[in-house]
């Protein structure tokens, strides 16, 4: 814990890294936002019209999207395929973790996906015309969060 009046540093978000079953995959260049939701119940209360009872319900965890420049390794895309090609799909769920850093290159939180696995590929686009770097991404459902403070 700081000291009272210490000023703390926001985080960026371009400084962070992701870890898939403990191994990093490639450089990713964005992660899309990590959204978690609690549903609201709503109870009507009889003869009790001026407002509505709510009480928190279920949490779901809305999807992550992953993406990088393309390279020669087909590990995320291998991973996409066996997911959907056997009979017993829990075996390819992974533990994935983002992990940001701070400005002095160490790990100051870290967010685990547990049980993730994917559920959408895209392959990059293509253009004669241009120069860009080609990008693909994936889609991860997983079923919690935690989050960890370093």
């Amino acid at each position: 814990m700081p000291n009272p009046g210490t000023v703390i540093d926001p985080l960026t978000a371009h400084r962070f890294g992701v870890e898939i079953d403990g191994l990093v995959l490639g450089v990713f260049d964005e992660c899309s936002a990590l959204t978690g939701t609690i549903e609201e119940k709503k109870y009507p209360e009889g003869g009790m019209n001026a407002y509505e009872h709510k009480f928190p319900g279920r949490l779901t965890w809305g999807n992550v999207t992953l993406k990088w420049g393309t390279t020669d390794s087909t590990k995320l895309w291998d991973w996409f395929k066996a997911t959907n090609s056997t009979v017993n799909k829990s075996r390819h769920h992974r533990n994935v973790s983002i992990i940001q850093f701070a400005a002095s290159g160490d790990e100051a939180r870290r967010v685990n996906l547990d049980n993730a696995f994917p559920v959408k590929w895209t392959g990059p686009s293509y253009s004669s015309g241009g120069t860009a770097v080609s990008i693909e991404s994936i889609e991860l459902a997983f079923g919690d969060v935690t989050l960890v403070k370093r």
